[in-house]
């Protein structure tokens, strides 16, 4: 039967989409994650394993199956399904890939790719016909045309000439097919040029391909890069034929390309990972071979129903891992491709439901994306110093006090974290001119009629700023836009002991009133003013429904503290909450502060100088909304070797930096 696909239901917030493929072999749902078989075997997993974790399809290699057994072998016993006892669909890459992969053995001309083989020393040639023949002796279900695949950073010229040779190839390759059974798809190219991925895919799919094939991603380029060119070629793709994202890649990566209405996808990590002893989890990734988990009695991941995460303690997979016990990969393995594959179902649920961008979100958010620190709170030796901290505080007593800095003024000091809140002019002077000035809160409290502006309040404390902009509100006219003041906290100490002592952080009358009712019923409202708490971790908080931001106070503790909030994925999400015009002020002018903002796609500039702070920082949506953007001369410091780079950049971070609007003439 010829290769089938309908789309049977759509997201509301989002372009992402639940589909059906209909395949000589079974039908898959989609967005679907296929395992990968690379050498005609899920390493570690039996066939039926990796089908009752949920696989409808799995991934295998041209190029190495080629090589050995080869294709005679194929023919012989019908094809890959019944060699290796998989009834389900399977797709076949076309070795594109391997053969970027050997760049010192072997020579693309316009007939193929030449090379020696592995196996044996002989030289080879994949052409675009002899990979269709090798997939037709797998009998896959679906077909992939031989590729052209190149680094993604690569210069323009180099991805032109590599484009059009893809496009040449597949036009043979769609001319070798000789089973309309078998599925064939083109694969757009492009790099990271968009006007070349817009080439890309006008050529292809003016041809009758089965689907479509986004290729030459996760091969060197920064994340960011690659969701938005994933983003912006998924566009370009028909609606009603498939869309399969190549070797990419994490869960966010699959949640975030589910959005942009992607199929299919495959990717090694689960199974690769799983043998070097590294497992997803709901929460992120966690190294088994660490020694935090040598006694540790607790699940895998809590919120798993897989079978390892039923059976076996943290404590028993370190002891495999460190025993260099087969069963470790195995089990680990199981795990990752139950995690990866509940995921899709999971999302294909949110699709049909609506809710499948809200669902994303709230994933994102809970997943750090970051080896080193599993859970987005610090590195372990971090979090065993501030559980030390809590400890002692707890037996002290209070977790906050007053005190009196060298300035001569009154501020709160957090007892667990030392940190003082507003030490150099005292915390209504900086609430004042460090955020309710610069945001320009009053003018855009009397610029609209009816309108209402939002301000995120991140980092509650003792209440200062959002005390100062609710006093903005409450001074404007009655005929003035509201004010949605949103703060965000996790311990709400400092602002009951800031009430206890009103003289020294103005909580008196109405706003002293306003600031219990928010500590009681976790909102107030008055005729001009709603003003409500977002309990709980900000980042998390942030994936509720929330209303856009016109104003973002960012004023959590330090990056000492709160490493996790001053990241460029943390910085992403509040860009993603901002609308347009909407401005963020921070107390910090820290380099890696900076450079972690312009990474997540803010304008970045020179903020007020306040109390013993010579400059702070502003950030906007626009770069036109700054008084002082950061300037080349600012731009020319970042190649010292001293520079603080932030703890999530991309190793091509300061291209992506020098290359950014704000500094670039031409913005990709």
């Amino acid at each position: 039967m010829p290769l089938g696909f309908s789309v049977v239901a759509r997201d509301r917030g989002s372009r992402a989409r639940r589909g059906l493929l209909e395949t000589a072999h079974g039908s898959v749902e989609t967005p679907a994650f296929m395992p990968v078989g690379t050498k005609g075997s899920v390493t570690g997993l039996l066939p039926g394993e990796v089908k009752s974790l949920g696989a409808e399809m799995v991934l295998a290699n041209t190029y190495h199956l080629m090589l050995r057994p080869g294709p005679e072998l194929f023919r012989r016993v019908g094809g890959l399904h019944p060699f290796m006892d998989w009834p389900a669909p399977v797709l076949t890459d076309s070795g594109g890939y391997q053969i970027f992969s050997l760049p010192g053995d072997r020579a693309i001309s316009e007939e193929g790719a030449r090379f020696t083989s592995y196996v044996d020393g002989r030289a080879r040639l994949l052409s675009p016909e002899a990979s269709i023949d090798m997939q037709a002796a797998l009998r896959s279900d679906v077909m992939m045309v031989l590729d052209d695949c190149i680094e993604a950073t690569s210069d323009e010229p180099i991805a032109r000439a590599a484009m059009e040779r893809t496009h040449r190839w597949a036009l043979r390759s769609l001319a070798a097919r000789r089973d309309p059974s078998q599925g064939l798809f083109a694969i757009v190219q492009g790099s990271l040029v968009r006007d070349l991925r817009r080439e890309s895919a006008a050529f292809l799919t003016a041809h009758p391909f089965d689907g479509f094939a986004i290729g030459g991603l996760a091969v060197g380029e920064a994340r960011d890069r690659r969701e938005e060119v994933t983003a912006f070629t998924a566009e370009l793709l028909p609606d009603e034929r498939p869309r399969y994202l190549m070797g990419v890649g994490t869960p966010p990566d699959l949640l975030f390309a589910i959005g942009c209405g992607i199929d299919l996808f495959d990717c090694v990590l689960p199974t690769r990972l799983a043998w070097q002893g590294i497992a997803f989890t709901s929460t992120g990734r966690v190294r088994l071979t660490r020694g935090a988990h040598r006694d540790a009695d607790d699940a895998l991941d809590a919120a798993c129903a897989c079978a390892t995460c039923l059976r076996f303690s943290r404590a028993y997979l370190h002891h495999l891992m460190k025993a260099s016990e087969p069963l470790g990969p195995r089990l680990l393995s199981a795990h990752n491709l139950h995690h990866y594959l509940e995921l899709m179902r999971r999302a294909r649920e949110a699709i049909s439901a609506g809710g499948y961008a809200a669902f994303a979100r709230e994933r994102l958010l809970a997943v750090d994306r970051h080896e080193h620190d599993e859970d987005g709170t610090g590195t372990l030796g971090e979090k065993q110093a501030r559980r030390s901290r809590l400890a002692a505080a707890s037996a002290r007593g209070p977790r906050h006090e007053l005190v009196c800095t060298s300035s001569g003024v009154v501020a709160m000091k957090s007892v667990v974290e030392g940190e003082v809140m507003h030490p150099g002019v005292g915390p209504l002077v900086e609430a004042e001119q460090l955020y309710v000035r610069q945001s320009r809160l009053a003018e855009r409290l009397r610029a609209t009629e009816g309108a209402t502006v939002v301000v995120y309040d991140v980092g509650l404390g003792a209440g200062s700023n959002a005390l100062a902009a609710w006093a903005a509100s409450e001074a404007a006219p009655a005929s003035a836009p509201r004010l949605e003041l949103i703060s965000f906290e996790q311990d709400v100490g400092a602002l009951e002991l800031a009430l206890r002592h009103p003289e020294d952080f103005g909580w008196t009358g109405p706003s002293a009133t306003a600031a219990r009712a928010l500590l009681v019923e976790g909102r107030h409202a008055t005729a001009r003013t709603t003003w409500r708490l977002e309990r709980g971790d900000a980042l998390s908080a942030l994936a509720r429904d929330l209303p856009s931001a016109d104003v973002i106070f960012w004023d959590p503790f330090s990056p000492r503290v709160n490493p996790h909030l001053w990241t460029i994925a943390a910085f992403a999400v509040a860009r993603g909450r901002a609308r347009p015009g909407c401005t963020l002020l921070t107390y910090s002018a820290s380099t890696a502060a900076r450079l972690a903002l312009l990474l997540a796609g803010w304008a970045v500039g020179v903020g007020d100088a306040t109390g013993h702070k010579a400059a702070t920082t502003a950030a906007a949506v626009s770069v036109g909304d700054l008084a002082r953007p950061l300037d080349s001369g600012w731009l020319g410091r970042l190649s010292r070797p001293d520079v603080p780079w932030p703890a999530d950049a991309p190793p091509d971070a300061l291209a992506r930096v020098t290359a950014l609007p704000q500094f670039a003439r031409e913005p990709f």
